[in-house]
């Protein structure tokens, strides 16, 4: 999927309210100015997961498998909360500064993230 190059003022990273699910797959993601470090990071993340199999495959101690799984629930956390903040930034602050109907629809869609957040 290609990101839409258009740029929207008054957005820290370039991203503008999308209003419909077809928007949102190709409007321009407010992480796009730090993609390189989030494929980073879950590159890593990914590392750890292929390092619990292997641990797993290993027949490693129990405890030793629960520490990692333990490390990389808290690298996915805290991924997850860096790609919350920048949307919370950018699209719903954007969709706040425009008001209406779509604000209310991005600060529903953040409070149902959060909540999937918490639940998990």
């Amino acid at each position: 999927m290609v990101a839409r190059a258009t740029l929207h003022s008054g957005t820290l990273g370039g991203y503008g309210s999308c209003d419909t699910a077809a928007e949102r797959e190709t409007a321009m993601v407010s992480y796009s100015n730090n993609k390189q470090d989030y494929l980073a990071r879950l590159r890593r993340i990914e590392g750890q997961i292929r390092g619990l199999q292997r641990m797993v495959e290993e027949d490693k101690y129990c405890i030793d498998v629960l520490t990692q799984v333990s490390a990389a629930t808290k690298a996915l956390q805290s991924f997850s909360l860096s790609l919350l903040e920048e949307h919370l930034a950018t699209c719903v602050v954007d969709a706040a500064r425009q008001g209406g109907e779509q604000a209310d629809i991005k600060v529903k869609e953040a409070s149902d993230a959060i909540a999937r957040l918490v639940r998990s």
